[in-house]
């Protein structure tokens, strides 16, 4: 399993699990430090994950809820969605 991260003063805060499937980045778990929650790093992490996704010319299946979610608010990063 890879993972995106975001750090907080060098320290890890959270991460996106993720894993490649030929063309796709199958997003599977995203986390964020209970002492981080709130301010809004999650979606900064989830954000900065799809915009790499994006420039890679990879497709992305939201496995995990969170990024789902994020997705659907965001209506930019529809486009990269598959299903697996």
């Amino acid at each position: 399993m890879t993972r995106y991260e975001v750090l907080v003063d060098g320290t890890l805060a959270g991460f996106a699990d993720y894993r490649l499937v030929d063309d796709r980045v199958v997003l599977t778990h995203t986390e964020v430090d209970v002492a981080h929650e709130g301010r809004g790093l999650g979606s900064r992490l989830v954000g900065e994950a799809l915009e790499d996704i994006r420039r890679q010319g990879r497709s992305v299946v939201p496995l995990c809820s969170f990024v789902a979610s994020y997705i659907g608010r965001h209506a930019e990063y529809a486009d990269l969605v598959r299903h697996p």
